[in-house]
């Protein structure tokens, strides 16, 4: 887990994990085990959450990619993070 952005509204949050290999391939060539995971897009005022996988999740990486290119200010990837915010449902819970 790596936080990748932090501002006073926003925490994202890198997720990566092994994934396992099928009951099949184990001790086989084929066990070489693929990263998977997503980013966690916390939205501090409302208080809710949402996680990114899969195709989702590449497609906010390409968007945050492109955005770097720019050398953006923070209200700028604040702005780009506020287009996931109608997404979140999750309510944010502290454990």
């Amino acid at each position: 887990m790596q936080v990748f952005y932090n501002s006073e509204n926003f925490t994202v949050v890198r997720i990566d994990l092994q994934a396992q290999p099928a009951a099949a391939d184990r001790g086989s060539d084929a066990t070489r085990q693929s990263s998977r995971g997503g980013y966690e897009i916390v939205d501090k005022f409302a208080r809710k959450e949402i996680f990114l996988q899969g195709a989702l999740a590449e497609s906010f990486k390409r968007g945050v990619d492109a955005l770097i290119q720019t050398a953006p200010s923070g209200e700028e990837i604040d702005s780009y993070l506020e287009r996931f915010a109608a997404l979140m449902q999750q309510p944010l819970s502290l454990h």
